[in-house]
């Protein structure tokens, strides 16, 4: 029914282990694929209930999920869960967003509301971004930017009373939790290999777009310890910033 799929990178032993704990406790999941980006092995990785996949480079987000996802297109699941290592659910969880989709065959791509450990949401169901939106949240003072970003983020969604009963439909839900539908995946291709980090994900949820629904499902939340990496190291900042360059550079200036 379902396959999923993490990419390490450095990634501590106990918050893998977690992980890999939940996915088992989902009746729905069959293989996991923990795909490692790592320049060292870890061999306690190997004895975990999981296929472990050392590439001993760094090859980026996509790429390396794309080796999972090939093998899983392979086999007769329907879904494929792309997910973070530091992302907490419980069991249900899955199995509402089976049901979900299994009921919705428009549906291509779907991701549960997501919170931060202190109950907050994360804003992470997105319209398309332009140059100016990426460069304002980054560089400018949150309150030059704050209706942009409110109307970035869909803010006014969470605002309805009966916002949990509704759907989300939006061309951009955020790598952290993509549950795909493998026939959108047949489809539309994989995570297009040419970006290291950061604009895979609105590459790819655009893509699937273009045939189906992609949507936000709030009636089912999970958890995310977001740390936003190129906030505090130059260096991803710089590769945030060349890959969202060869994002526009495919898709255009215009939404």
């Amino acid at each position: 029914m379902l396959n999923a799929s993490i990419v390490l990178y450095h990634t501590p032993a106990a918050e893998v282990q977690k992980i890999v704990r939940l996915l088992r406790a989902c009746p729905e999941i069959n293989e996991i694929w923990l795909i490692d980006n790592s320049e060292i092995m870890t061999e306690a990785f190997m004895f975990l209930p999981a296929t472990y996949i050392f590439n001993n480079k760094n090859l980026g987000y996509g790429r390396a999920h794309n080796i999972a996802l090939e093998k899983s297109l392979k086999t007769t699941a329907k879904y494929h869960l792309v997910l973070n290592s530091d992302i907490e659910f419980t069991p249900n969880t899955i199995t509402d967003l089976v049901n979900f989709m299994e009921s919705n065959p428009d549906i291509g791509h779907t991701m549960p509301l997501v919170r931060y450990p202190n109950g907050n949401i994360q804003y992470l169901a997105k319209r398309l971004p332009t140059p100016f939106d990426l460069f304002a949240r980054r560089f400018l003072p949150k309150s030059w930017t704050k209706k942009r970003t409110a109307h970035f983020e869909n803010h006014t969604f969470y605002q309805q009373p009966d916002y949990k009963s509704q759907l989300l439909d939006v061309p951009y839900l955020s790598g952290c939790f993509m549950f795909l539908r493998c026939e959108a995946l047949h489809k539309v291709g994989l995570f297009d290999p040419r970006f290291f980090m950061y604009p895979e994900d609105i590459d790819l949820t655009r893509r699937i777009n273009q045939h189906y629904r992609t949507v936000m499902y709030p009636a089912v939340e999970i958890t995310h310890n977001h740390t936003q990496g190129s906030y505090h190291s130059f260096r991803l900042l710089w590769i945030h910033t060349t890959n969202m360059i060869k994002y526009f550079i495919k898709w255009g200036l215009k939404k």
